[in-house]
């Protein structure tokens, strides 16, 4: 019986790996930088053209985003789901949980999904992953037995999956364009369209409309109305969402960085293990390549005039960028976790890390309050660079309160809910 309830029990704190916690702080204040943009702009998310502004200041803050967070920060906090998932199973494996292992991870993954859908409908963060981590949870159970060797394979194919079905929407794209182009031209002669041109005009103008300042104006509008308005206006947003990227992008986006988390943990490269020098190569090669990608992508979009063409063949290459830019962020991180230096950066940094659902769900609470008809309505009136003035302040936020919370409590409140609920057991909570 004693070795059972030591199998239920949660991972104690004293069993952390501090370079995650670490790394899952940097990553969970990095990701607000991208997606701030999405809480307090309509339509910016990655085109500045749209709203927010594309000269001056907001396109020097979208340039330097795109090109060293842009999926990046995603990226790793998909990486880092995945090992974290697998930690609490091999755990529990190891403590001879048995069965009862995978009744707490995927109840643990159940109610992952609860909270995405609460997050997302409720907290009006049409952005939100937890829900889209909780469907590739799911499948992330069954490769986690693996050798990094096969995990990298399987990851290649999910990557080139990916990479040629961007490339399949960019020749889809292009003929779009040229058909809309070709209406627009009969048009102008007075000639009649076939279905198939009349179909891409009217695509291409609820295009031009949805980007237009009066669509932007009612969308924001819509965004500053009480917040029962403000959930009903964003509820089909959500459910698109919800219905189009499990399939379309969670694939080769989000559970290819699970599985490479596992894969990379597995090596010791993700717990600050290795020597210097292999850190140090990770950060010249990641950055090297990622970053040369990142720059013709980035290049590419301008040149366009942020054209649908340009982003779309952007995305050919997304994968070759982000994920290189990622792997020069985890040498430079591990880098930092093993060099003796800033340790009160570090333990402020480990606290945030270590309270990465509560804060991340923070960031949505903030933002309601702050963009929303239900607190100062400020959507869609800050410009892209000031919206890092509200991301700084939350930081600072974050990096004061969750090492002062720790101090008194064992976990950050919606990491107790999610062990309870997990575990079916309640666990201390003050210390």
């Amino acid at each position: 019986m004693e070795k059972t309830n030591n199998a239920f029990s949660a991972l104690k704190l004293t069993d952390r790996i501090q370079s995650l916690d670490i790394m899952r702080g940097i990553v969970l204040l990095g990701i607000l930088l991208m997606n701030i943009n999405g809480m307090g702009l309509a339509g910016a998310y990655d085109n500045p053209s749209v709203s927010g502004g594309a000269t001056g200041w907001n396109l020097y803050t979208w340039v330097a985003t795109n090109m060293f967070f842009e999926g990046t920060m995603r990226s790793l906090f998909s990486l880092l789901f995945g090992v974290g998932m697998f930690i609490l199973l091999d755990r529990l494996e190891k403590k001879g949980a048995g069965i009862e292992a995978a009744n707490i991870y995927f109840r643990r993954l159940t109610w992952l999904l609860v909270f995405g859908l609460i997050h997302g409908y409720l907290l009006l963060w049409t952005g939100e992953i937890l829900y889209n981590y909780a469907l590739m949870g799911f499948l992330v159970y069954s490769f986690r037995k693996m050798s990094p060797k096969k995990l990298m394979f399987i990851i290649l194919i999910l990557f080139s999956i990916g990479s040629l079905w961007g490339y399949y929407d960019y020749k889809n794209d292009k003929k779009f364009v040229k058909q809309a182009e070709l209406a627009q031209s009969y048009k102008s002669m007075g000639k009649p369209l076939s279905k198939e041109l009349k179909d891409a005009d009217e695509k291409w103008q609820n295009r031009i409309w949805e980007r237009s300042p009066e669509a932007i104006a009612e969308y924001n509008g819509n965004m500053r109305q009480d917040y029962f308005s403000v959930v009903s206006f964003l509820a089909p947003i959500n459910q698109h969402e919800n219905e189009h990227f499990p399939y379309r992008y969670d694939l080769w986006d989000v559970l290819s960085m699970m599985l490479l988390g596992i894969a990379l943990f597995k090596l010791n490269i993700l717990s600050a293990e290795k020597s210097y020098k292999f850190y140090g190569i990770l950060v010249v090669l990641g950055y090297g390549i990622g970053l040369s990608v990142n720059y013709y992508e980035t290049q590419l979009i301008i040149n366009s005039n942020f054209s649908l063409l340009g982003f779309s063949k952007s995305h050919i290459t997304y994968e070759l960028g982000r994920t290189p830019v990622a792997m020069g962020h985890v040498g430079l991180i591990m880098l930092f976790s093993k060099l003796p230096i800033l340790n009160w950066l570090k333990k402020s940094l480990s606290a945030v890390g270590k309270m990465a659902l509560t804060n991340y769900v923070m960031h949505s609470v903030f933002a309601l309050f702050i963009f929303t008809g239900a607190g100062f309505g400020l959507f869609g009136k800050l410009q892209r660079y000031e919206l890092l003035y509200v991301v700084f302040s939350i930081w600072l936020f974050q990096m004061i309160i969750s090492p002062i919370w720790l101090k008194y409590y064992q976990f950050g409140p919606l990491e107790w809910i999610w062990r309870n609920l997990s575990y079916q057991k309640k666990h201390p909570f003050r210390k």
